[in-house]
């Protein structure tokens, strides 16, 4: 079982998520909502956190392949219903910029190993938004 602990840490919306191993997590709302924008809003750490489990993944899968990736960067988007609450993604797209001497197929096949199938948190959006990819290789 997981748990996360959150504590308020001001008068308005600013949150501190802390798990089990004592790493923390900053949480805010934007000044509309009522906070002050000094930390992720909710629905950011669900984009990050698609991001940081397919990055876990590539790695892991090129590792397994014995390839050398010196640097992963994600860049992650996200499209939200309009005048609805909740307002859930609709579409969200990750773009990988993987560096080394990797090839693109091979990139490619890791990525949408993650996407496809591995990674719970695009698996769970893809319940409600239309989750795609690209993949860039950088060789250094």
């Amino acid at each position: 079982m997981v748990k996360i602990e959150l504590s308020r840490l001001d008068q308005d919306m600013k949150m501190e998520a802390v798990n089990e191993m004592g790493n923390k997590v900053v949480m805010d709302a934007s000044p509309a909502d009522g906070g002050h924008d000094q930390g992720f809003r909710p629905m950011q750490m669900l984009l990050a956190g698609m991001g940081g489990c397919s990055a876990i993944d590539v790695v892991a899968i090129l590792r397994k392949q014995r390839i050398e990736l010196k640097d992963i960067k994600i860049t992650i988007t996200g499209e939200r219903e309009k005048d609805v609450a909740p307002a859930l993604y609709t579409e969200v797209h990750a773009h990988f910029k993987l560096y080394g001497d990797i090839d693109l197929e091979k990139a490619q096949r890791a990525v949408q190993l993650s996407v496809g199938k591995y990674c719970s948190v695009a698996k769970t959006l893809e319940k409600t938004a239309n989750v795609t990819f690209s993949v860039e290789v950088i060789s250094e």
